[in-house]
């Protein structure tokens, strides 16, 4: 997949195929109009384009309300990779201004999709809006098509049904611990990727070594506290686990002050430090609970992990 973050840097692209939008999370909606995307792009001998922002808009448009506490499924690392294994071939980011909002549909049509890109076809979604003041829909998509030598179409909703899973939703499955019905809701899995760093010191004492992962983006949405199942590759290594997310202050998490997330990996012995990696999430197992002792705290670690090891085989 070809990543442009400034639109002076895109060239040759054969007969693209565009659609637009944030795309926080590629869930099973999104996936649908990606698939529509590289289907018509195949057929028309060409590549897919999918156009994003970056920040998202609402952080920009709406930072004292809307945007101010808005955390994203995604951070911006996550959703490359996330649409490079959709099969997407070629990814533009546009950073996203004040200044930027200023364009007016008609001027990103002609200035970006037709002049920039040289779309041949332009995919939305249903009930999709572009532009200042959202004035751009497919009918004025439509009512610019013959004239300028691209075509259009609108994805029907009975395709997309499954697109009012919505972001929105899935972020709130997060926010209550329910990584199942988010994972359901994004036909993969939730995932964390970053560096890992040193973990905790009290849990290498009792046997239980742990890491931390450094997460770059203050958007990025972190689950409640709590105890949850998964499992982690790096780029040679895949590992089962267990890992605990708490409130405290850490230095392990700058950009999450608050947030401090140690992870037990089953049956590794290497040094992964400094490593990027991916986290899954499979399953809240429970939440935190106070131990009068560090006896008590092993004790019930080593029940998660059997847990655990019963449930990611």
């Amino acid at each position: 997949m070809k990543i442009f973050r400034n639109l002076e840097e895109i060239k040759d692209i054969k007969n693209a195929v565009v659609t637009t939008g944030s795309f926080d999370g590629v869930h099973v909606g999104h996936k649908v109009i990606i698939n529509r995307l590289r289907k018509l792009a195949k057929m028309n001998d060409g590549e897919s384009v999918l156009i994003t922002f970056h920040p998202h808009p609402r952080r920009v448009l709406y930072p004292d309300s809307e945007g101010k506490d808005l955390l994203l499924i995604n951070s911006q690392r996550e959703k490359i990779e996330l649409l490079r294994k959709a099969g997407l071939d070629n990814l533009v980011i546009i950073n996203f201004t004040k200044e930027f909002a200023q364009t007016t549909s008609m001027q990103f049509v002609k200035d970006i999709l037709l002049d920039r890109i040289h779309a041949k076809k332009i995919i939305v979604g249903f009930n999709h809006f572009f532009g200042h003041n959202k004035e751009g829909n497919y009918n004025s998509l439509h009512d610019l098509a013959g004239e300028n030598g691209f075509e259009v179409e609108e994805i029907p909703e009975q395709d997309i049904q499954n697109e009012t899973v919505s972001s929105t939703k899935i972020r709130k499955a997060l926010h209550e611990g329910d990584i199942q019905r988010a994972n359901a809701y994004l036909d993969h899995q939730y995932i964390i990727v970053g560096e890992l760093t040193k973990g905790s010191e009290v849990c290498r004492k009792i046997g239980l070594p742990t890491m931390s992962v450094f997460i770059d983006e203050d958007i990025k949405l972190i689950p409640p506290e709590g105890v949850y199942a998964i499992s982690l590759t790096t780029q040679d290594s895949y590992f089962r686990g267990m890992l605990n997310i708490r409130n405290a202050k850490t230095i392990y998490q700058p950009h999450h002050p608050d947030t401090c997330i140690d992870m037990h990996l089953f049956d590794y012995e290497c040094n992964l430090t400094g490593k990027t990696a991916t986290i899954f999430f499979h399953k809240r197992i429970r939440e935190l609970t106070n131990f009068d002792s560090i006896e008590e705290m092993k004790n019930q670690l080593t029940k998660d992990k059997v847990i655990i090891d019963d449930l990611i085989y």
